[in-house]
């Protein structure tokens, strides 16, 4: 599933990045330590790697 925003691409690149190592969990904020307690590296990985060209800044709510 691709993410739907730049914020949430980003977001689970921390994530990403902190379930493989490569920074600490204790930097993780906000939606970013939600989705690294709730979402498996798969996942993650599914969401960072979406391309960012034709994302909005924030997904839109409604």
């Amino acid at each position: 599933m691709p993410a739907t925003s730049k914020a949430q691409q980003k977001a689970a690149g921390a994530a990403l990045a902190a379930k493989r190592g490569e920074m600490k969990k204790s930097e993780l904020k906000g939606a970013s330590k939600e989705m690294y307690e709730s979402m498996t590296e798969q996942q993650l990985e599914d969401f960072a790697e979406t391309k960012r060209k034709d994302l909005p800044k924030k997904k839109s709510s409604g």
